[in-house]
């Protein structure tokens, strides 16, 4: 299989020292064999610098793409020239929505042994592009080590790095073993040619030679020992100046679990909880302080650039005036005498300008009046001419009448079963034509309004006329009236438009009025009409024979 190269692109702003091996090393490390020229330094306030190095790392490596649900299979992982012996299997299986990856190592060294701020190792899938995705922490079993993790990934290559902490969100450059495809790995072999950010070692400290390596006693959990790390490594990144609020969290969280590893029953899983949070808090922090960091310097950088340019644009423009004031000291008399005539002849043009503006608004002013005028009386026109055409529309169906409440369409009670609040058929043709006259003018607002006559309890009457009311409401809106145009109300006997005393005045009581009203036929047309029909404007009653006179109220 031919080889591809990587090219992994190490970028990362962190003060650093310009010594960055630390004197206790054992290994050297290849990658740090490689250096590239500094781009930038800068001091920080102690004195110390501030160096943005960009190394190149070349490694080869192969990325499989799983087949889906294609069953298990298998890769090899052999250690790099950091850690030669080192070698592992992996069972790789694509289920449904993601892949099990199965992985057991053997030959692993320490950690520590490539500086003193690495404490763990972490395993990476890396896609064909170059994305770099953390898989879970290696945890060391003397030299040994299983991981059974997943992945949403589908086509990946594997490697392993040597970290200070489990929740590092970028890989390092101390790539201690890759992935090596098997005769039998089922999957399509794709390389991996990518170009993407790793730490480089010593990136983590300031000046490796302040870091004292960390003795891990078995006795507590090595999460407390990474969570140790994580925080002091956020300090020394300035997380409690630049990310106060997190970097306090993280060093709550580990006080916590400190005070747990001294108490004399210790509680492992609650104390391996507090550490590893504290682990992740204290990355959060640190990315955040570095974030911050830069651009502080960038900001820094951007408000010297504006303060030059504009010294250099206050010194020009001082420049221009010295020189336009020499040129205007030369000028002679004439050519003030020029100019005063100048602006003579100028203030009266501009003088005459002003009263042609003044008497063309004026002008305008008056012709959008008119206009305004003119359109009030046709809107107000238009508005009668509706509301005429309406009102003799609706009484060619029901008696109709012009009010100052709107146009009062009467339905008197032989348009109902007697005593009850159904529509007889009749009414409900009569209904349905109101309906289509009231569809064709959108705007109207209708109220239906039950009335009875003096016979009967109050409460008998009241309900009686809200139902009556109700029914009428119900049939307009089912044949389409919008349900928010039309309300119901039931006044009982409380306006009569006839004397009660005799049969035929509370049959005429016995009624449901419709009341159109709306801004669409604006004022009444004709007088307004409050106990009597107004029979000059109402059209011919309805055509049904009116009820015998009742005894009872309907």
């Amino acid at each position: 299989m031919a080889l591809t190269r990587w090219l992994l692109l190490l970028i990362f702003v962190l003060p650093v020292a310009a010594q960055n091996t630390p004197t206790t090393q054992a290994t050297p490390d290849p990658a740090q064999q490689t250096q590239a020229k500094p781009t930038q330094t800068q001091e920080d306030e102690a004195g110390a610098d501030y160096v943005f190095k960009v190394n190149v790392v070349e490694r080869s490596a192969k990325a499989v793409n799983y087949r889906h649900r294609g069953g298990a299979t298998k890769i090899n992982f052999a250690g790099t020239e950091l850690m030669p012996k080192a070698r592992g299997e992996a069972k790789v299986e694509s289920k449904q929505g993601y892949i099990e990856v199965e992985v057991e190592f053997d030959n692993l060294s320490k950690p520590d042994k490539f500086g003193a701020e690495y404490m763990t190792y972490v395993m990476w899938a890396i896609t064909p592009e170059g994305r770099a995705v953390s898989l879970g922490e290696v945890l060391l079993n003397g030299t040994r080590s299983k991981l059974d993790v997943t992945t949403d990934l589908q086509a990946f290559g594997l490697i392993i790095t040597a970290e200070p902490y489990f929740a590092v969100t970028q890989p390092s450059n101390l790539v201690v073993m890759e992935n090596v495809i098997r005769p039998d790995t089922r999957g399509r072999v794709e390389t991996i040619e990518a170009r993407y950010e790793l730490l480089e070692r010593g990136g983590y400290t300031k000046n490796l030679t302040d870091i004292e390596p960390v003795v891990v006693s078995y006795d507590l959990p090595l999460e407390l020992y990474e969570a140790r790390n994580a925080v002091r490594i956020a300090r020394m990144a300035k997380a409690d100046k630049y990310a106060a609020s997190s970097f306090e969290r993280a060093s709550g969280l580990l006080k916590q679990a400190e005070q747990m590893a001294t108490a004399k029953k210790i509680d492992k899983k609650t104390l391996i909880m507090n550490a590893r949070q504290a682990v992740q808090t204290a990355e959060d922090a640190r990315a955040i302080s570095l974030r911050r960091q830069e651009e502080e310097r960038l900001a820094d950088e951007r408000a010297a650039a504006a303060e030059r340019e504009a010294k250099a644009r206050a010194e020009t423009e001082a420049q221009t005036r010295a020189r336009q004031q020499a040129e205007s000291d030369r000028e002679t008399a004439d050519r003030l005498r020029l100019e005063q005539m100048a602006a003579a002849d100028k203030a009266r043009a501009e003088a005459e300008a002003r009263q042609r503006a003044l008497n063309e608004e004026a002008e305008r002013q008056r012709q959008a009046a008119a206009a305004s005028e003119e359109a009030r009386l046709k809107a107000e026109h238009d508005k009668e001419e509706l509301r005429a055409r309406l009102l003799q529309q609706l009484n060619t169906i029901l008696e109709t009448r012009d009010t100052q409440r709107g146009l009062v369409v009467n339905m008197s009670d032989v348009l109902f079963d007697s005593g009850q609040h159904t529509l007889r058929p009749l009414a409900r043709e009569k209904l349905a034509k109101v309906s289509g006259i009231v569809l064709a003018y959108p705007g109207l607002k209708l109220q239906a309004e039950g009335h009875t006559d003096s016979v009967g309890s109050d409460a008998y009457n009241q309900k009686l006329s809200e139902k009556r009311a109700g029914s009428v409401r119900d049939y307009l809106v089912n044949q389409s009236v919008p349900a928010d145009a039309i309300t119901s109300v039931g006044l009982g006997k409380n306006d009569p438009v006839a004397d009660n005393k005799s049969a035929k005045g509370r049959q005429q009581n016995r009624r449901v009025e419709l009341i159109v009203s709306g801004e669409v036929i604006g004022t009444k047309i004709g007088p307004a009409q409050n106990a009597s029909p107004d029979t000059s404007n109402a059209g011919p009653a309805p055509s049904a024979a009116p009820a015998p006179a009742e005894q009872s109220p309907r």
